[in-house]
């Protein structure tokens, strides 16, 4: 290949035609329109004289080419970005930079909205783009995503990584649900349908893991939905109910027409935590954004646990081998 008449930019475009194999997902990846990105592959085509990316089963799929590029493609944007970020200054008050995120509408909710609202303050310039986090963490490795909101048992604890904040579970109901009280009993919780949230192709969920050991209860799914803010529809009119983090809980029930109960016994806390990968540590526009995110969720107020006297309850075997009341 003849580097004099190579357009380095489209090593960009290559990586996120690499990583997504898809057209319209490369360019969302990297801010480009679908005729863009369309025009950045018929480019790099011709510059490697190789389709790249053809038509498969389920989509389009790499090129045996393609698929030796992907690494090596991702290791000089790697190195790129750590020589040129290694000695730059930062100044939020002029920087055009902007940083992606990998988060849940939960985290959105209770923590980005705040930070945003901070971040124009002192970086007027600066963007943000919130992209849905996955069941999995190869978006870790994609140049685009400067770090993770997830929770922190799930962190691989070699990655660099930091606390953000805890927060408590609950319930939602719907506000005129009658039949159930200011806490839910054990029974109710066993066999009113649930609505959760799952973003695992299984449909587990992060409660779901908390329950096993905890309550040994094993809740009824009748519904499944890929994110939280689509809970309050999902509730409203039924006696289905909802198990949420308490932070998210209170801000549902300030707009939506449904109430925070309390659980029949507690559930561990959840630790959310931000994420990033290895080559961001020392980018000093990387340490401001993750000091803005520390700061603001340091000032969120604190939740209180949810506890529960069982009393004289019965008891049977659940699921989890652990003991289920009634």
């Amino acid at each position: 290949m003849d580097l004099h008449g190579f357009d380095l930019n489209l090593l960009v475009a290559l990586n996120a035609l690499l990583r997504e194999k898809s057209v319209t997902n490369a360019g969302r990846r990297v801010h480009l329109s679908q005729s863009a990105m369309s025009g950045a592959l018929a480019r790099l085509r011709h510059a490697f004289s190789d389709e790249l990316l053809v038509p498969g089963r389920g989509g389009m799929t790499l090129t045996p080419l393609a698929e030796g590029l992907v690494e090596p493609v991702a290791s000089i944007l790697r190195n790129t970005q750590a020589t040129l970020s290694a000695h730059v200054h930062f100044d939020p008050s002029s920087s055009r930079r902007t940083f992606t995120i990998a988060a849940s509408d939960y985290a959105t909710t209770v923590l980005l909205g705040d930070a945003l609202r901070e971040m124009n303050a002192q970086a007027p310039h600066v963007s943000l783009v919130i992209l849905p986090l996955r069941d999995r963490l190869e978006e870790l490795d994609d140049l685009d995503i400067d770090l993770c909101i997830l929770p922190q048992s799930i962190v691989p604890p070699a990655r660099p990584h930091e606390l953000l904040f805890r927060d408590t579970f609950t319930c939602l109901v719907w506000r005129d649900n009658t039949a159930v009280g200011d806490r839910l009993t054990v029974d109710q919780f066993i066999t009113l349908g649930h609505v959760v949230v799952s973003f695992a192709d299984d449909c587990t969920t992060c409660e779901d893991n908390r329950l096993a050991p905890q309550m040994g209860l094993e809740r009824r799914a009748e519904v499944v939905v890929p994110n939280f803010h689509a809970l309050p529809s999902l509730i409203v009119g039924t006696n289905r109910i909802a198990t949420v983090q308490t932070r998210l809980a209170t801000k549902l029930a300030s707009s939506h027409p449904v109430r925070v109960v309390g659980l029949p016994v507690p559930i561990p806390p959840l630790d959310e935590a931000m994420l990033w990968h290895p080559r961001f540590e020392r980018d000093p526009a990387h340490v401001w954004f993750r000091t803005l995110l520390k700061r603001v969720a340091a000032a969120m107020p604190s939740v209180a646990s949810e506890t529960r006297d069982t009393g004289s309850s019965t008891v049977r075997r659940g699921r989890f081998g652990a003991p289920r009341r009634r």
